[in-house]
């Protein structure tokens, strides 16, 4: 039995192993979350290359023979029985078995006219082969059943393609998990574990830099944890005893011991891993519309076909050979080959388009949705903002200038890796100002650094650090600390040998493109939403310069997801993410929007992907997205048009003028119509092309 790629542990060897089965693909959720893979969707597109490629190999010389043959007729008829024998029943195999599921479910679909058309093609072929003096004519259709197969399994190995895709952000998400954990013994004694045998009440040690291996609560320690794959905040929550910790986030700076709450698949990670597969399971393919034509097309053509025999036989009185003939020439021709590449040759070409405007659309099945969508729901960190804070006040008390501040809190926080250091430092080098080295460096987590730079004594922190040190904060200064943090600002003090001398705000600051999109989206009658695990006052505020009125905050990835099931309840919804934390709303909105420079996962998740930062340019997918749907019909349209129109031909409408000889007619009727619609829905689909945002 394979082995688990994480674990290296086989599904018998997993105490706590979960089967369960998605949409054909087996997945054993082990005690620590590892997920072994039994993948059916990649078996099958590998059956599905494997068949296409014999299939293509026998099929080009049954095109050939049909055409341009230089053997005997009798002799040439063998040779393409041999040749389509193996598509028609092995390669087509697929198609009979979607008869058999139509016939269970009471409905016709796709399958049921590819198989009906193809077989009948493939049985009057055989039997002018076989028995010749049956049927006065010697054309056979060989070609017309293979040509079909090949057309429709190429389409469904392009859509099978992107159904597959989706199974490699589990894969990302899994290597997000740390493989070892350091467990501290009740002696005091510390050894390592692999994270699949971490137990519930275990003690574990996590150093500055590592990840954390399992969800836990803190019994020593003090430290800033980035938790930003989880929750989405940009800057990193500081953590004391009795706080909780999530699996799979890092640990910056202090030592931590932590007892483990959670492990294997109930750690917050795996359930993230859960939620995403079970959304993308349960999001049904909305592009059925071949199968709800042909629910009503193939009953109509086939009881066409038996009415037409009945009646010639039974009234028009021409005989069996040419009743049977009327049959079979109304099956074959209302079997239009074109339906195999109206969907891929329009979505190829919207592809092209989207990707020269930087957009990636990933398949057919979310086009029809999008031109429906009522609620766009977006995240904030990364997404509406940049993703990282920045300097945006610097204010000088005493006689310090502001230009002197930033001098002063650059060199004091040069020696940190805390994100609002690096937004002070970064200022600072883009002021030009130059930074010069500390005598030493002390930091305190969670409040603040201590330097000593030339004769002078600095720290640069929150209230707490400069009153824990007996530096006195006037009232002024608390007012102007204050009305920045209402407007959602960081703002830290800087004090110089035991006096404050002025204080820095920082934010997270708002894409430039944030603003138009969301007024644009608004003027279309769409409704907004931001959805983030930031902080109630931060999101706010951005909501409010945004125009965002409805706010969803604080919320972890699985309350995220419950958030867009809930709207989903009152229209078409679009959710639009670049983290790892937004891949459950991702997959279970009906249409996703990934922001390109975020991470694979959420990339890997969404439907639609914006490959820069603009968000204007969902505006453009959307269009675009409604557009290839547009020709997507208008190539169905086209497929069977041609064909249904010659039906009544091939019923014997012509037979009253030029009697049953007028079958002869019907292989050249046949060939055009194929020719014809293929071409028109090539032609059709290149016009997609001229598209221009």
């Amino acid at each position: 039995m394979p082995k688990d790629p994480i674990c290296g542990m086989t599904v018998d060897e997993k105490p706590n192993s979960i089967n369960q089965s998605v949409e054909g693909t087996r997945y054993y959720f082990c005690s620590t979350g590892c997920l072994n893979k039994f993948t059916e969707p990649q078996r099958e597109q590998s059956r599905l290359k494997r068949k296409l490629l014999v299939g293509t190999i026998l099929t080009i010389p049954i095109i050939v023979l049909t055409y341009v043959s230089m053997l005997s007729i009798q002799l040439n008829h063998y040779v393409l029985f041999v040749l389509a024998t193996p598509v028609q029943f092995w390669i087509g195999w697929r198609f009979y078995m979607g008869v058999i599921d139509a016939a269970k479910s009471k409905t016709t679909n796709m399958d049921v006219l590819i198989a009906v058309g193809t077989s009948t093609a493939w049985t009057y072929s055989s039997i002018v082969t076989f028995v010749p003096y049956f049927f006065p004519f010697e054309h056979v259709y060989f070609e017309t059943s293979a040509i079909i197969i090949m057309l429709i399994l190429t389409g469904s190995l392009l859509e099978h393609k992107t159904k597959t895709r989706a199974l490699g952000a589990v894969r990302k998400l899994l290597d997000l998990q740390p493989q070892i954990a350091h467990i501290i013994q009740t002696d005091g004694t510390e050894y390592k574990i692999s994270i699949e045998k971490i137990r519930l009440g275990d003690v574990m040690v996590i150093r500055p830099g590592e990840k954390i291996p399992a969800d836990g609560k803190i019994l020593e320690g003090h430290s800033l944890v980035d938790q930003s794959t989880i929750t989405g905040e940009s800057i990193p929550a500081s953590k004391d005893v009795g706080d909780m910790v999530i699996g799979s986030t890092i640990n910056k700076n202090g030592i931590l011991k932590v007892r483990a709450t959670n492990v294997g698949k109930d750690t917050v990670l795996s359930q993230i891993i859960h939620l995403v597969e079970e959304a993308k399971a349960g999001k049904v393919p909305l592009q059925r519309l071949v199968d709800k034509v042909s629910s009503y097309f193939v009953p109509v053509i086939v009881i066409t076909a038996i009415v037409s025999a009945l009646s010639w036989y039974f009234v028009g009185g021409i005989g069996l050979t040419f009743s049977i003939l009327a049959f079979v020439s109304v099956i074959i021709i209302a079997c239009p080959c074109a339906i195999g590449i109206a969907a891929p040759m329009a979505l190829m070409i919207g592809a092209s388009k989207s990707a020269e405007n930087g957009i990636l659309v990933k398949g057919g099945q979310i086009l029809e949705v999008t031109r429906r969508i009522t609620t766009i729901v977006f995240d904030k960190t990364g997404t509406l903002t940049i993703g990282k804070p920045s300097v945006t006040d610097v204010v000088s008390f005493a006689q310090s200038s502001p230009d002197e501040v930033l001098r002063l809190a650059a060199i004091s926080e040069k020696g940190s890796e805390h994100p609002l250091a690096e937004a002070i430092v970064n200022h600072a080098k883009e002021k030009e100002v130059a930074i010069d080295d500390t005598d030493n460096f002390e930091s305190f987590s969670g409040y603040g650094v201590m330097t000593r730079y030339k004769d002078y004594t600095m720290m640069l922190g929150n209230r707490k650090l400069l009153i824990d040190n007996n530096i006195q904060i006037a009232n002024p200064i608390l007012e102007k600390m204050s009305e920045l943090e209402s407007h959602g600002k960081t703002a830290v003090l800087l004090a110089v040998d035991g006096k404050v001398t002025g204080l820095i705000a920082m934010m997270d600051t708002i894409k430039e493109s944030a603003r138009e999109a969301i007024s644009k989206l608004h003027k279309s009658g769409i409704n907004t939403v931001m959805l983030t695990g930031d902080n109630q006052k931060t999101a706010e505020r951005v909501a409010n310069m945004l125009g965002i009125r409805q706010v969803y905050a604080e919320v972890l990835p699985d309350q995220k997801e419950q958030t867009i099931r809930r709207l989903k309840e009152s229209g078409i919804v679009a959710m639009v993410g670049d983290g790892i934390n937004d891949a459950p709303a991702l997959a279970a909105a009906d249409v996703g929007f990934a922001i390109g420079s975020g991470t694979d996962i959420a990339k890997e998740t969404g439907d639609i992907i914006i490959i820069g930062d603009d968000l204007r340019q969902i505006f453009t997918a959307l269009d675009l997205a409604k557009k290839t749907a547009a020709k997507i019909k208008q190539n169905l349209a086209w497929a069977f048009g041609y064909n249904a129109a010659l039906v009544p031909i091939a019923a014997g409408v012509l037979v009253p003028f030029f009697g049953p000889e007028m079958y002869n007619f019907l292989p050249f009727l046949a060939a055009g119509a194929m020719a014809f619609s293929d071409v028109t829905v090539v032609g059709n689909s290149l016009l997609l092309g001229r598209y221009k945002p």
